[in-house]
């Protein structure tokens, strides 16, 4: 009997923020944060924009060095889960340790946002985006959330994604990411600052 032919999945376009304020001995923060740019390209995960590199203040306020941050959009078939477990492969490749909430990072990689996906579901999406600034320091999700429940609040995330995706539109406010920006404190803004190449 012949089978038909497997459907292939479905191509997603997908925003991830990145930073580092730890090292390596021997490498830069921007040396390990191109290295994780590499790693990142697979076949199945492809790098398709790549934000300008911003210095930024560490968050939260004193918590460490500063930091480099930026952004990326990427092509995937893979579920999010499955593309969450390959930035996961990459941190921890790069000597990422979790012994803290908002520690120092060899480099941190965050899905920001998966098509128009809302993940879990509405409803725990919600709960995470109005937690208390005092338990979001306690508290860490059991579970991916998407899209993340904070980013309409951080500059050093919106700004290096109106590189890589100027006309991205938030799937649960509405709220294009010019407007977002726009809607940020100025000194917020003000202390994110581009590293000329």
């Amino acid at each position: 009997m012949v089978q038909a032919p497997k459907h292939s999945a479905p191509i997603v376009q997908v925003l991830v923020a990145y930073g580092a304020n730890t090292t390596l001995a021997g490498q830069s923060l921007i040396q390990a944060i191109r290295r994780a740019l590499v790693l990142l390209e697979t076949e199945t995960c492809r790098v398709t924009a790549k934000s300008r590199m911003f210095h930024t203040p560490c968050f939260p306020a004193g918590a460490g060095p500063d930091y480099v941050n930026g952004a990326i959009r990427i092509e995937t078939p893979l579920s999010a889960k499955a593309l969450m477990q390959h930035l996961h492969f990459v941190e921890n490749t790069l000597g990422r340790q979790r012994l803290q909430r908002w520690g120092n990072r060899t480099i941190d990689l965050d899905l920001i946002a998966y098509g128009d996906a809302v993940m879990p579901d509405l409803t725990t999406y919600a709960e995470w985006r109005d937690l208390a600034p005092d338990a979001q320091i306690s508290r860490t999700p059991d579970r991916l959330i998407i899209p993340h429940p904070r980013v309409q609040d951080r500059a050093f995330v919106l700004i290096p994604l109106l590189d890589v995706a100027p006309d991205w539109v938030h799937p649960v406010s509405g709220v294009a990411i010019a407007d977002m920006v726009q809607a940020l404190p100025a000194g917020d803004k003000q202390s994110i600052r581009p590293i000329n190449p």
